[in-house]
């Protein structure tokens, strides 16, 4: 089995400010012409959306490719679709290309639904027939069946993704490439997605695969390349490469302190600082995965609050939150006078080994006085013991005893 996409020294350059289309109307040459005279006297920068990548996807494989916005994602999925040529450097392709890199991408506005899915299979080279093998699935796929001929413009984003993701999905393509249809769509329809191509894979399709949703990328595809600027900054197993892309931008504090100029602002409760303290009592943001660990929130009350209630939240680096555990749930919220106040909050060793972001919430039923979603970064110490997507480790107890043999019914 070969490789069903190379891409050798790519590297792909935008001259900013640079017009590509051409003068309609004698307002438009005059607008142009002296935007040409302002662009002469001002030197045009440029940009590379890529540089020196290289990169081979087997046949039948899916990778993923993570990176934060700007970083060439799209850039690159548009080189391998030829959307785009590059500046530098060969991509190759084996085999028909589907893709769906926007909403709706390669959709006329004009036709109907149905049009669009045949329109759609002939620009992949598909006839006719091939075309109405799939037809059927790929309706009720994307549920569509009550607007099938009615334009495509005049369908919801949601219609329209859905539709889009169907025909892609579900045309013969040798080679998938998807960017972002996560971003859109309910709960439900996102995990349509994902079956959808872990089944386009088991097929022995190849699946190209852009998301920020780490989780979706980390279960769908065993390699993933983390771009950064243009460049390969990693490329591996998923698991790895996706908790590196997150490690980059995380800065590790043993305590947060925040600004006393909250009180200026006429807030009745501000946050002085938020730690997670060891066993032993000191402020730490590495701990031992099999210890339990305490959330600590100072706080002062500038006026006096009835009903104030706190809530501390621990999500993973992939944004799965683990807990979100609120003062109100298990005690009566006193009414708080006026001065400064320390809140604690003991978590358990329930947590695998790995990196989690502390968030802290200040507030009543009716308003909230501070929230801060990624205050501090922990990390639990120890042995994942081969199971790193698991968020829970609880070792519940087992009962294992030999049973006796089931009695054979005697025969008739």
């Amino acid at each position: 089995m070969g490789n069903a996409i190379e891409v050798e020294g790519l590297g792909k350059r935008y001259v900013l400010g640079e017009d590509h289309v051409g003068a309609r109307t004698l307002r438009e040459a005059v607008v142009a012409g002296l935007r040409r005279t302002s662009r002469e006297r001002t030197p045009r920068g440029e940009v590379w959306s890529l540089r020196d990548v290289d990169l081979e996807v087997a046949e039948g494989a899916a990778i993923g490719i993570i990176g934060r916005n700007g970083a060439g994602k799209s850039t690159l999925l548009k080189v391998l679709n030829r959307i785009t040529e590059p500046t530098t450097g060969v991509s190759r392709t084996k085999g028909r290309v589907g893709s769906l890199l926007e909403v709706g991408t390669g959709f006329h506005p004009e036709l109907t639904g149905r049009e669009n899915i045949y329109l759609n299979g002939a620009i992949l080279g598909m006839g006719y027939r091939a075309i109405e093998r799939t037809f059927d699935e790929i309706v009720a796929f994307a549920g569509v069946e009550r607007f099938l001929d009615t334009p495509v413009k005049r369908y919801s984003s949601g219609m329209y993704l859905r539709l889009a993701f169907a025909v892609a999905a579900h045309l013969d393509a040798e080679i998938l490439l998807v960017d972002e249809v996560l971003a859109v769509g309910d709960a439900e329809f996102q995990r349509k997605c994902l079956t959808r191509m872990a089944s386009v894979e088991r097929d022995g399709r190849t699946v190209v695969f852009v998301s920020h949703n780490l989780d979706a990328i980390v279960r769908l595809c065993p390699t993933s390349v983390w771009l950064e600027s243009g460049s390969v900054a990693m490329q591996g197993p998923s698991g790895e490469v996706a908790d590196a892309y997150l490690n980059a931008g995380v800065e590790r504090l043993d305590r947060r302190t925040f600004d006393e100029a909250d009180a200026a602002e006429g807030r009745p409760v501000h946050l002085r600082s938020l730690g997670v303290l060891n066993p032993a009592g000191a402020c730490t943001s590495v701990l031992r995965r099999d210890e339990a660990f305490t959330i600590e929130v100072a706080f002062t009350v500038v006026e006096a609050v009835r009903d104030l209630n706190i809530t501390v939240a621990v999500r993973s680096l992939r944004g799965l939150q683990v807990l979100d555990e609120a003062l109100g749930d298990v005690a009566p919220r006193p009414v708080t006078e006026p001065g400064p106040y320390v809140a604690r909050v003991t978590v358990p060793p329930v947590l695998n080994a790995g990196d989690y972001v502390v968030g802290v919430w200040l507030g009543t039923e009716f308003e909230e006085f501070a929230w801060v979603e990624d205050a501090l970064t922990v990390h639990l110490e120890g042995s994942v013991n081969g199971r790193p997507d698991r968020v829970v480790r609880l070792d519940l107890p087992w009962r294992f005893e030999r049973a006796e043999a089931p009695a054979v019914p005697p025969s008739a």
